[in-house]
């Protein structure tokens, strides 16, 4: 295997002790802990997990806890009241509404409501108009995540060719701001790009963003280059990228696994991410 394997746990616990630094230093300049409000609607197991362990690493690095859970049945006023009752608790840093939030509900409205430096997620019409124009805020997470472990094994990313494939507002979009931002020629490639082996083979750094389960084979890769898979597809055989890893491990020169490489920075910079939302309110 030529590629160097990248380890998102290591990393990732690297940036969950200097947020648990970053905590402390909070508090004796304000008084004050940050705080994570994280919302679930519903009952959905998956969800229940997810936010489960987003509290868990909040706690273990010293953020306060406003956890809040309403019925699969609460109305969309409910759960916009809740929000801005949040928005308008200084105790709270960050909100998070877990998604999907259940039928009846509309997601992409009750996320645009949350506070923009409250939004530790990055997803409001604001935060990403502040991605956008390279103003200061808060960014989402998996990009975020992503820009670390290619910092932290310097990945030279001013001049170089990048592709990203998918073009989600969650990851797609904003990765591809993020790596322009650093002076990257970026391409997006999605479901109606021509010849896509053809395109992605020319990249230096190749985010393979799109939910299909290996479609990412050597053809795809130039030798030589920074391969980021952000896929979790469920198969068979277990968890598995979009990358079809081994084959694909011959010709990069780095590479993230699945699971243990992109996913476990996604909660680490989530708590970052409340940290400075807590310095923004603070001023």
């Amino acid at each position: 295997m030529a590629a160097t394997i990248i380890d998102g746990r290591e990393s990732a616990a690297r940036v969950r002790a200097e947020v648990a630094r970053e905590v402390e230093v909070l508090v004796s300049e304000t008084g004050r802990r940050p705080g994570l409000a994280t919302i679930l609607v519903g009952d959905d197991p998956a969800s229940e997990i997810y936010v489960r362990n987003k509290r868990k690493a909040s706690s273990e690095v010293g953020i306060a806890d406003f956890h809040r859970h309403l019925p699969a049945d609460a109305e969309q006023e409910e759960v916009a009241a809740l929000i801005e009752e949040c928005n308008h608790n200084p105790e709270v840093s960050g909100i998070l509404l877990q998604l999907p939030v259940p039928q009846g509900l509309d997601g992409p409205v009750l996320t645009g409501i949350i506070a923009p430096d409250k939004d530790v997620d990055g997803l409001t019409p604001i935060s990403a108009g502040r991605l956008a124009q390279n103003l200061p805020g808060l960014r989402p997470c998996t990009p975020a995540g992503i820009l670390e472990l290619l910092d932290s094994h310097g990945v030279a990313l001013e001049g170089a060719d990048a592709v990203v494939i998918g073009r989600s507002n969650l990851v797609g979009r904003p990765m591809a701001v993020l790596l322009v931002h650093r002076n990257a020629t970026v391409t997006v490639c999605h479901s109606r790009t021509r010849d896509l082996p053809g395109v992605c083979s020319r990249a230096d750094v190749l985010v393979a963003a799109i939910g299909r389960p290996r479609l990412i084979g050597p053809q795809y890769v130039k030798r030589g280059a920074v391969v980021i898979d952000v896929g979790i597809n469920r198969t068979e055989e277990g968890l598995v990228g979009d990358v079809d890893f081994e084959p694909v491990a011959d010709r990069a020169s780095l590479l993230t696994p699945v699971p243990g490489g992109v996913g476990p920075m996604t909660p680490a910079m989530l708590l970052r991410n409340t940290v400075l939302a807590a310095r923004l309110q603070a001023g």
